[in-house]
């Protein structure tokens, strides 16, 4: 596990946490280059796939839109975007990776970071969508991202490599219409 210094591991075992209404606690943190390996060993026990050190610079460079997240001081789970210029004007927003470790799944943590990215972005009116890849057999995060309101808008074939099946859905959510120039109709 990925842990804070002097913490110590919940009690995860008897009753499943999924029903449960309490308050969890979660705590987010800053993409820093103190932190990075944090990151990195995140995405080696989440994905399927291994990152290259341009992903790694895009997440540090985006700022609040990257987030670990913590549990009881562990880190459990992590958001990492890029910001995109669109053509004509405006900034979208690509969700790199979006994971929780399996044992903290269902407790709510997911959702939270989601809802930190979307409200930053609701904040901005120059970012007029959010999206994301999603591998095409992932029902679990299909199902997650329909619950914030994103769409299937396009399938690539042969998207991934080396992981089956390597077809990905585009999943978009479209947020702020981009504000037209003073003076146009």
């Amino acid at each position: 596990m990925l842990q804070r210094s002097g913490s110590k591991m919940p009690e995860m075992g008897g009753e499943s946490q999924k029903g449960k209404e309490k308050e969890v606690p979660v705590s987010f943190d800053n993409l820093r280059d103190k932190n990075l390996m944090q990151l990195k060993k995140l995405n080696t026990a989440i994905f399927p796939v291994r990152y290259n050190d341009k992903y790694y610079c895009d997440a540090l460079s985006a700022g609040e839109f990257t987030k670990l997240a913590y549990y009881s001081d562990i880190c459990v789970g992590s958001i990492a975007c890029r910001l995109e210029k669109k053509e004509g004007g405006g900034i979208r927003v690509y969700i790199m990776t979006l994971g929780v470790l399996a044992p903290y799944r269902g407790l709510g943590i997911g959702s939270k970071l989601l809802n930190h990215c979307l409200d930053l972005c609701l904040h901005d009116p120059n970012i007029s969508e959010i999206y994301l890849h999603v591998q095409t057999n992932n029902e679990e995060a299909i199902s997650f991202y329909k619950k914030f309101g994103f769409e299937i808008v396009e399938t690539i074939k042969n998207y991934y490599i080396n992981i089956s099946p390597p077809d990905c859905f585009v999943v978009r959510k479209i947020l702020n219409a981009f504000p037209k120039p003073k003076g146009s109709s």
